[in-house]
């Protein structure tokens, strides 16, 4: 592994790998088929870029975006690696010419969308090309079961069975489940593959879940406290998108917007602005997403709850991807459970992967309302188990409040669902605890129940906060469907008949702070220019997490930059002594 490691310093300009990659890396060059599952921002390009530049010939990469592959691309070629794509971007004399040039051995790596691999022209033009290794980027996709299935990526276990020489396949993946793991191996047709799990904990990110807010008035107080970072906002509709858009724009903030309504150009010219920072927020549908290799953002707020964990856990790590500390937030509201249930109804026609779209949506809904740890919670969803304790990382562990206990409130609405023989929903569950004078109420002589208005000193939306909160903890349970009822668990039971005790603690806003550094700013402006200059985003020239080490560090000469993490040879020669100069310039004047 040592030439590997003299390439990661050389191109990449980093001494050592992040946990996991070394293992992967090498399974790969051992010629193993390989599935690796990475949390997002742990490194999972590197896994086959570093092979695909110790193997001989090219490797190719499926991945699923045209932005997604201009920003792998970018990043190659700013640390010197002769890289290319071929999409639908291209004209057809591209296309044969970056073909021509993969012939000849030009590429270390050449980028494909999935949907090229069913061309007969191109299963034709790669059949003399000397393949060093397939990696297939977002593999996920390939399962029905996955959060984002997309029927192209089926086309890839037919392509590499119609290769004359077989080469070694990588799947790479942030979040599956061990369906999706089945799926991926058997679909891709991988032959007694490696299977890589580094985890799907993301340390650097905190998680927050806030009920109850005014959301655009939380999102404008949050963007003003932190003005100078970069964020991602995420709304369920192109509707809502447009609406927040608009109100950010009147007030002043540099956003852009992102949703599948807007054209090719329009979403092109909002993302490049975004990546470029010549924009500091994006507010945007789900349509943005994997397409993002962006960095250095440092937040993503949920502005509606979205349909599944595993699609919050991927958009929510777009933040941090640099290692740096990021925010995550989800603004809940109960009218998101209905939004995302008809998006469910509309999208989804096969009666079993709808009753387990409802299934997982429920999951998530647990999730906005569970007083527990909240990276415990992710982490159980995705099968790995957390240390235990509070993570010191999340809403709920910060909310700084004494559990408090709820027992007597949790059995009158334990009762009330007994009472209403399990067969209604939460709502009802709460109209009937609130003692409502409704018309529904009345033509199912609930209100004669020893229950009617047990708690009617709470709010409807409060009592149905409550219920949510004792289904998220497991003393209460909802049937299957998009209609589900409320049912009774055998650790609710045991509370009803006064065996147990239910606990809970209030819950913290995020705190609005922000931070300011004069020569990490200076470093940003260089940085900014040289990029705008090379017409490329400013992470490829170097990352955040790069400037903030020279900002510790403060090399004045080429051999004490060339130290700091992220700095490779080209890079050195490239940019090394304007960067030089601004740190001497701001040497000076600190004296």
């Amino acid at each position: 592994m040592q030439n590997i490691r003299n390439l990661l310093r050389k191109y990449y300009g980093y001494a050592d790998f992040r946990p996991g990659q070394a293992e992967i890396i090498d399974s790969l060059l051992k010629g193993t088929d390989t599935l690796a599952v990475m949390p997002t921002g742990a490194g999972k390009s590197l896994c086959y870029q570093l092979p695909a530049l110790a193997l001989p010939g090219t490797a190719i990469v499926v991945s699923p975006l045209i932005s997604l592959m201009k920003d792998q691309l970018d990043a190659l070629q700013g640390a010197g690696i002769l890289a290319a794509y071929i999409n639908s971007s291209l004209t057809g004399a591209e296309v044969n010419e970056r073909l021509y040039n993969a012939r000849r051995g030009r590429y270390k790596l050449l980028y494909v969308a999935p949907e090229r691999l069913e061309s007969e022209y191109f299963r034709t033009a790669v059949r003399d090309l000397e393949i060093s290794l397939l990696a297939i980027d977002e593999a996920h996709c390939i399962s029905q079961w996955g959060h984002d299935f997309r029927p192209s990526y089926r086309a890839i276990g037919p392509f590499i069975d119609s290769l004359a020489a077989r080469p070694v396949v990588g799947a790479f993946t942030a979040t599956a489940t061990d369906n999706v793991k089945q799926d991926i191996i058997e679909l891709l047709g991988l032959r007694n593959p490696a299977t890589h799990y580094t985890g799907v904990d993301r340390a650097n990110l905190s998680f927050t879940v806030i009920r109850g807010e005014n959301k655009k008035e939380f999102v404008q107080k949050y963007i003003a406290a932190n003005k100078d970072k970069a964020g991602i906002i995420y709304a369920a509709t192109r509707k809502e998108v447009d609406n927040l858009y608009a109100a950010l724009r009147k007030a002043g903030w540099p956003a852009g917007k992102y949703h599948a309504g807007l054209g090719d150009a329009e979403r092109r010219e909002s993302q490049e602005a975004f990546i470029r920072d010549d924009i500091s927020v994006m507010v945007a549908t789900n349509a943005f997403g994997m397409g993002i290799d962006k960095p250095d953002v440092r937040y993503v707020i949920h502005y509606n709850m979205p349909k599944n964990m595993e699609a919050y856990y991927q958009e929510a790590g777009r933040a941090g991807r640099d290692g740096d500390p990021g925010e995550c937030i989800l603004l809940f509201a109960a009218q998101d459970i209905q939004l995302q249930k008809f998006l469910i109804e509309q999208t989804v026609l096969d009666g079993e992967r709808k009753t387990g779209e409802f299934g997982r949506l429920q999951a998530m809904v647990d999730y906005c309302h569970t007083p527990a740890c909240l990276r415990q919670y992710i982490l159980a969803y995705f099968g790995e188990q957390a240390a235990a304790g509070e993570c010191g990382n999340c809403g709920n562990c910060n909310a700084g409040a004494e559990p408090v206990d709820i027992t007597v409130e949790a059995q009158k609405v334990l009762s009330c669902v007994a009472r209403l023989k399990e067969r209604y929903g939460i709502s009802l569950v709460a109209e009937v605890l609130k003692g409502a004078k409704n018309k529904k109420v009345r033509q199912l002589g609930v209100d004669t129940l020893s229950v009617y208005g047990l708690l009617k000193e709470y709010s409807l939306q409060e009592l149905k906060d409550l219920t949510n909160r004792l289904i998220a903890t497991g003393y209460l349970r909802l049937s299957d469907g998009e209609y589900p009822v409320v049912k009774l668990t055998n650790e609710g039971a045991a509370v009803l008949r006064g065996e147990a005790r239910v606990w809970q603690k209030a819950l913290q806003k995020p705190r609005l702070t922000a931070t300011d550094n004069s020569l990490f700013e200076r470093l940003r402006a260089l940085r900014k220019s040289i990029a705008d200059r090379l017409g490329v985003p400013p992470y490829v020239v170097f990352a955040d997490s790069t400037l903030k080490e020279m900002c510790a560090y403060r090399p004045t000469d080429r051999h004490a930059l060339r130290l700091i993490k992220g700095v490779g040879e080209t890079k050195l020669e490239r940019f090394g002594d304007d960067f030089l100069q601004a740190i001497r310039q701001d040497c000076a004047e600190d004296n």
